[in-house]
């Protein structure tokens, strides 16, 4: 097989999974991973700006965030957003909406359904309320169960996949607490983000991103130690190349998705991106 054979084939394959989130790419080169960025990354740059920088940088999906990039309400910017990933050969994976599924937000999820279905979206990231799991009482919780319950609903009727933000703060602050939320809300369109809890030793990490493994679609990817201070992902590599080994060992295809890059500077995307591809491929 030749070279340009070669790349032929591996770019079938990728399609392929693009319309069948179920294949397993094969052949010389293939991976599970499709390597991207979340735009909120460089939320000061231009929607333009930042497609360039991930196309010129390897990347091949982006996640664009509804505050600045993507807007629900302002479909001329999320139709601009859309554009920007045709004219550099992108493919946007997901909406990264901050729906955090309060009773008073569920009149406008419709919109942003529409938005990313606008966007080419096939998956809205939503948040799991805006307390802790410790915190949250019986009702709260059962209040956010029944709005995401809900929005899965709205999503599926406009063929969508969710996925919750694994942060602090929310009913997904831990691992066991975002698998009794996945249950309660019982949504076969609705899974889970995964992200390095903040201050945690990589092998804890990594048992826990074990017990969730199978309901996780993308992962969300950074290199900060100790608390939030910035590192290259180069970094945390151990810690890394422990996630991809969980990730691959299920054969599905998903996204892993440069976040937070340090000091916010587009300079060190195409460093950034490179080392998530040799972790992400052992190489």
């Amino acid at each position: 097989m030749t070279g340009r054979e070669s790349r032929d084939r591996e770019e079938q394959e990728r399609k392929a999974a693009d319309h069948d989130p179920g294949r397993v790419p094969t052949g010389p080169g293939a991976t599970l991973t499709r390597p991207g960025l979340c735009s909120v990354t460089f939320r000061r740059l231009p929607a333009a700006e930042v497609a360039r920088r991930a196309a010129d940088a390897g990347l091949e999906v982006v996640e664009w965030g509804a505050d600045v990039h993507a807007p629900p309400t302002d479909p001329d910017t999320v139709r601009a957003a859309r554009e920007a990933c045709d004219r550099y050969g992108l493919s946007c994976c997901s909406y990264g909406s901050y729906f955090r599924a309060t009773q008073e937000e569920l009149t406008a999820f419709p919109g942003i359904a529409r938005a990313a279905v606008l966007l080419g979206a096939p998956r809205v990231r939503v948040w799991a309320g805006g307390v802790g799991s410790s915190a949250a009482t019986p009702r709260e919780r059962s209040g956010t169960a029944a709005c995401l319950r809900e929005a899965a609903r709205i999503a599926a009727d406009h063929g969508l996949e969710l996925a919750l933000e694994f942060h602090s703060k929310t009913l997904t602050d831990t691992v066991a607490s975002t698998l009794r939320l996945l249950d309660e809300v019982g949504a076969d369109n609705l899974r889970t983000y995964w992200q390095p809890p903040l201050d945690t030793p990589d092998q804890e990490a990594l048992e826990g991103l074990s017990e969730l493994v199978d309901r996780v679609s993308a992962v969300h990817v950074f290199s900060w130690w100790p608390g939030n201070r910035r590192l290259p992902l180069a970094d945390r590599a151990d810690l890394w190349a422990g996630v991809f080994d969980l990730l691959n060992e299920r054969r599905v295809p998903l996204e892993a998705l440069l976040e937070f890059v340090p000091g916010d500077d587009p300079a060190v995307l195409a460093r950034e991106a490179a080392a998530l591809r040799r972790v992400a491929a052992h190489r």
